[in-house]
């Protein structure tokens, strides 16, 4: 370990040792509550051009294995935590997390008050910072910082998506056909729709209609993914074209472009969510679910049109955690309720969107 710096845009400055791999990275600095998961995390699409701030005091301490990733990389651009555990301690842990980190190139910071930094993101909001290991000087790093792009108006869709399409069906033939918009799609999203018998292909972010049309899915699913929803105009314009020949089941940024499609707004949030207690209130029934969440931006209630109605809301602030259109047989939800490392309490959306199909093939 060697000395490294974390420097804030606004100023703030956070002094600790080198996590991972030696080195400067940029990213806007974000914090997640989750006390597991942080391998999930880590490969998680959603966290493009992102610094995660782990809340947990000690991180590692079931270690790293190769079954646990949501994604073929690292995608966090840096990782901050207050100490690295270096005895993991489970039967499926295959490394340390800073041997993980080494090996993909990731810089990250520990031996930082954690809980400092957060309080500052809660009160500040989220915002761009730089890890350093190598240059300290405020002015450079500064510099540095005031050139690297906002979140708002950043389309990372594209940077994660995958160049063409394949099939993800672990060689079954399942009754159902679906096609995945891959806005940077989590694995254990494709899992689940696998073990409820559908055959999952998943398609670049910028797919036209008229290949969509091609395939003769049965459904469409439109993934996870970070950045910024309305700078995904592509994937909204395509969403237009779909809704109403096809039943559509939206996640996370997925949610936010069936919202614009159907002609809502979306807005930043000050800091987001991010963590695996959140709870969400289901309007039909009335069920609290705990959930899972990755998100800096949000639906716009007040901007639903009339024909599409809230079906889910976050406990925390009151903001859009789901929405229906019926007549034209979509529906989403902000959360993940995916969540490999749990909880498991949303996961009944996924056979909501097997029913829906299976309507839709009778009619």
């Amino acid at each position: 370990m060697k000395k490294a710096v974390l420097l804030l845009v606004d100023g703030k400055i956070f002094e600790g040792l080198s996590f991972g791999s030696h080195g400067e990275v940029l990213g806007e600095v974000c914090f997640n509550t989750g006390m597991t998961g942080y391998q999930e995390i880590l490969t998680d699409p959603s966290y493009c051009n992102q610094i995660v701030t782990m809340t947990a005091p000690h991180i590692g301490n079931y270690g790293i294995n190769n079954e646990d990733v949501e994604s073929d990389k690292i995608h966090v651009k840096g990782f901050v935590i207050k100490e690295e555990s270096l005895a993991p301690s489970n039967w499926r842990s295959e490394k340390q997390i800073g041997d993980y980190l080494r090996e993909n190139n990731i810089v990250g910071i520990q031996k930082i008050d954690t809980r400092s930094l957060t309080r500052h993101i809660r009160d500040n909001g989220a915002m761009n910072g730089i890890i350093s290991t190598n240059d300290f000087n405020l002015k450079s790093l500064k510099n540095k910082l005031l050139q690297f792009p906002d979140m708002s108006g950043s389309d990372l869709a594209k940077v994660v998506s995958c160049e063409k399409s394949y099939n993800f069906s672990n060689k079954i033939k399942g009754k159902f056909r679906v096609a995945t918009i891959d806005f940077g799609v989590k694995r254990n999203i494709l899992r689940l729709l696998n073990d409820l018998g559908v055959d999952v292909t998943i398609f670049p972010a910028n797919i036209t209609y008229d290949e969509i049309l091609q395939f003769k899915p049965d459904g469409i699913f439109l993934s996870n993914g970070p950045g910024d929803p309305s700078a995904v105009t592509y994937g909204i314009e395509l969403v237009q074209k779909i809704l109403g020949r096809f039943p559509v089941f939206g996640i996370c940024l997925g949610h936010q472009i069936l919202a614009l499609a159907l002609g809502a707004k979306t807005f930043k949030l000050k800091f987001g969510h991010r963590g695996i207690n959140h709870p969400v209130k289901n309007l039909k029934n009335s069920k609290i679910e705990i959930t899972s969440q990755n998100h800096g931006f949000a639906v716009d209630l007040d901007s639903l049109p009339k024909n599409v109605i809230t079906t889910h809301i976050n406990l925390n602030d009151n903001t859009s955690a789901g929405l229906e259109c019926e007549e034209l047989n979509a529906f989403s939800v902000q959360y993940h309720p995916e969540a490999s490392p749990g909880p498991h309490d949303s996961r009944y959306l996924f056979k909501k969107f097997i029913k829906l199909m299976n309507n839709a093939k009778k009619n």
